[in-house]
């Protein structure tokens, strides 16, 4: 059992086969041709992209960078050289499947237009969808080319390193800040918060 869990790849299909098993027994299967089905399905993906997006931004907002103080400085390059470069993949690419499959959901589910101009009665989900992009936006054009000069992926100067560090640290800091109301906005607009 334990040679099986310690392949990610076994422990992610084994998750997709449980996932099938249950649609067998909720008895789904016949559903593959309706919209409906498919509308749910994009939720699904769009909330596990979420959750893997907004899950790596809490590590290293609330584990990473207040820990790397407190490793000695020859065990740092561990971090920012092999840790840091892979969660940041994960991290910026959870980002563009969260804002692609959250568009596709609402132009699927007929209110992109509305949500997007913040009409009623999808305002909430609106706002949610706009505090998305913008931390989207925040993640692929501040982050991240901020972030490789800071770990040292493009070369440049030890005062241009440090002043990224701090801008992608800030920007990922707001990130955190607009991830509560970005939350709310979305489980309001499907759970009556407002």
């Amino acid at each position: 059992m334990a040679a099986f869990f310690s392949s990610l790849n076994r422990t992610i299909v084994a998750g997709l086969v449980i996932v099938l098993v249950m649609i067998g027994i909720a008895g789904t299967y016949g559903r593959f041709g309706e919209m409906g089905y498919w509308t749910f399905f994009m939720r699904w993906l769009h909330i596990a992209s979420g959750v893997m997006w907004i899950g790596l931004l809490y590590y290293f907002n609330f584990v990473q960078t207040p820990s790397m103080p407190k490793i000695p400085d020859e065990q740092k390059p561990a971090v920012s050289k092999v840790i840091a470069p892979a969660a940041l993949f994960w991290f910026r690419w959870a980002a563009m499947s969260t804002i692609a499959t959250g568009l596709l959901l609402a132009w699927m589910s007929g209110y992109i237009v509305k949500a997007v101009s913040l009409q009623q009665p999808v305002t909430a989900i609106g706002v949610g969808m706009w505090l998305g992009t913008i931390m989207w936006f925040n993640v692929w054009f501040i982050i991240w080319p901020n972030q490789k000069k800071a770990l040292g992926i493009v070369t440049v100067t030890p005062e241009e390193k440090a002043a990224a560090a701090k801008l992608a640290g800030m920007t990922s800091r707001i990130n955190t800040m607009l991830s509560l109301p970005m939350l709310y906005c979305m489980v309001a607009q499907q759970h009556g918060g407002f």
